[in-house]
């Protein structure tokens, strides 16, 4: 089966030549050098996987089921560059697809074992979802309902009917002999008598017919609850099982099964992830590795396809206390086309092994601050504050997963001497480049934030737009919301939203696309990229803006911070700040 796949097939190769920086690097330290190995994700490897996009784009069978995509550039012993593709589990249901890299020795050796318990486990399924759906829940909750109401509507007229005995007594009190006070008296409490009986009788009857209803219902709960910890047992199962045989090998020819790399256990689906069986192709057929780049196709759903009929178990396992489904199981706010690192649960803990036997990168240079390497470019700094020329791709400080480590904010801790004191004084999005002001002691990043919450900050970005603006330039006024079940999803809501405003000049017309200037006067999140987007606004999606609807495939994100200017904290003079344009 051919794996092996030329340049041609995915990019120009004058691209491949010219163009080698670097976004991201998938690490991790060697168990026995303690040397941390790394593997870049350069603009060569995206590139690449773009054009494997292109390919995915073409066939609909490839956006049925959302999962990771990957592509590994490795150099052959003849030093020709080749390009292997993987993609993670199953590719609409099949494990071994031409073109694409097999998966990882072992799941062969419990494919038996491994269909039988999936077979069992969607039998669960199937009971589960008819246990579920138990019509007597219903026929419950009404007659529940009916007899509340009922008791509500009695006791407002017992309540009523009280009140008027206590007025009528204190009446007969005055007007009454003493023998006919003792016998009204009497028929009065008769009436209070008669009413607790009828309350009683209601609440007998209610009891009647809803203890058989509660009784079934308690036992299918029970059933559930049964079902529920055999799905679990079995499922945890068959993952020691696949652990214990699935065998991983490094560049150093060693190899090691899941169970003795993770003797903790691992998540469902380890292993078959994109770059364990990526690296694990490249070992075991004397290929090396030179760039790496996974990115998320088709409709969100779980990672781990074998395993996907346990997606109603993650739900299960996530309101019990002692399990708490990662963000990498459960893949709801993966955006199609996006390029993710490697995932902090799967593979992270697998990269130092996978990695070893490969000679370490040489250290990262120091930021150039007037030539040399660029790498983060520095365009402003003295003894108070540092402005970088963020790149695209690269997030402003660390996220909160072991994936989303590298940021500007990481970087500069490492590279310089007082890095570990900085602190980022605002936030691009990691897909916008551009002036990132970051302040070296509490007090200037005190001031200088003090600046950008009073609106005292001039902000100017620079966009292509994938399409024809055909207005010259005006503001757009549309308030912004976030919806907290869609992140990281902006969208424009007149009831929630907060007031979002931003002035827009066109700066030309080139063919089919448009060149805008945005100053924004709030600093709401993806503010531009909405107000871009949206039909309110220009209707027309920032180039690159997967997010908000554009399908053009493109290395980045058209979106620069070009300006910032404000008032020194420290100096007492206005600096006007400027970054040189890369599209």
């Amino acid at each position: 089966m051919v794996v092996l796949h030329p340049l041609s097939d995915f990019i120009d190769c004058d691209f491949a030549i010219s163009d080698l920086s670097c976004s991201y690097w998938y690490e991790g330290r060697c168990l026995e050098s303690g040397l941390r190995l790394k593997l870049p994700r350069t603009s060569m490897s995206e590139a690449i996987a773009h054009g494997l996009m292109q390919e995915l784009a073409n066939n609909d069978c490839y956006s049925r089921e959302g999962k990771m995509y990957g592509i590994l550039l490795v150099e052959l012993p003849n030093g020709e560059q080749w390009v292997l593709k993987a993609f993670s589990g199953l590719l609409n249901g099949c494990s071994v697809v031409e073109g694409w890299v097999p998966p990882i020795p072992g799941r062969d050796k419990v494919a038996f074992e491994e269909a039988r318990t999936l077979a069992q486990l969607d039998a669960i399924k199937q009971e589960l979802l008819t246990l579920k759906q138990l019509t007597e829940r219903q026929q419950y909750e009404t007659l529940l309902n009916d007899f509340e109401q009922q008791l509500q509507a009695m006791s407002d007229r017992h309540r009523d009917c009280k009140h008027q005995r206590q007025e009528k007594r204190q009446q007969i009190c005055k007007t009454l002999s003493p023998e006919a006070l003792t016998i009204a008296l009497e028929q009065l409490d008769e009436e209070s008598r008669q009413q607790g009986i009828e309350r009683r009788q209601l609440k007998r009857q209610q009891n009647d017919r809803l203890q058989p209803l509660q009784q079934l219902i308690a036992a299918t709960d029970a059933r559930i609850s049964e079902l529920k910890q055999q799905r679990k047992a079995l499922s945890r199962q068959l993952q020691a099982q696949m652990q214990a045989s699935y065998s991983l090998t490094n560049f150093s020819g060693r190899s090691q099964s899941l169970q003795e790399l993770m003797p903790g256990g691992s998540p469902t689906g380890t292993g078959d992830c994109c770059a364990p069986k990526l690296l694990h192709y490249a070992a075991t057929h004397n290929l090396k590795p030179l760039a790496m780049a996974e990115f998320w196709w088709g409709a969100s759903s779980m990672k781990s396809a074998e395993f996907r009929v346990l997606s109603a178990e993650l739900k299960d396992r996530s309101q019990e206390a002692e399990y708490e489904p990662s963000p990498s199981m459960v893949n709801q706010d993966k955006i199609q086309g996006e390029f993710y690192g490697a995932c902090a649960e799967r593979c992270q803990p697998l990269m130092g092994f996978l990695l070893s036997g490969l000679r370490p990168n040489p250290p990262t240079p120091l930021p150039c601050r007037e030539g040399g390497e660029v790498t983060l470019p520095i365009i402003y700094e003295d003894e108070w504050l540092i402005a970088v020329n963020k790149p695209a791709g690269l997030l402003s400080v660390p996220g909160r997963y072991r994936d989303r480590q590298d940021s500007v904010l990481s970087r500069f801790a490492h590279l310089l001497p007082d890095g570990m004191s900085l602190t980022s004084v605002h936030r691009l999005d990691q897909e916008t480049s551009g002036i990132l002001l970051l302040a070296r002691d509490r007090q200037t990043h005190r001031q200088l934030s003090q600046q950008f919450q009073q609106r005292q900050v001039h902000k100017v970005y620079e966009a292509i737009l994938a399409g024809a603006v055909t207005v010259d330039q005006g503001v757009i006024d549309l308030p912004l919301w976030g919806d907290p079940e869609n992140r990281p999803y902006q969208k424009v809501d007149w009831q929630h939203g907060k007031p979002s405003l931003t002035q827009f000049r066109v700066m030309a017309r080139e063919g089919d696309y448009t060149r805008v200037e945005f100053t924004p006067l709030t600093g709401r999140t993806h503010q531009l990229r909405v107000h871009a987007a949206d039909a309110r606004g220009l209707g027309i999606a920032i180039l690159g803006e997967r997010l908000y609807g554009c399908c053009a495939v493109t290395s980045r994100l058209h979106l620069h911070a070009r300006e910032l200017r404000f008032k020194h904290p420290q100096l007492e003079k206005t600096l006007h700040l400027q970054a040189i344009m890369p599209f």
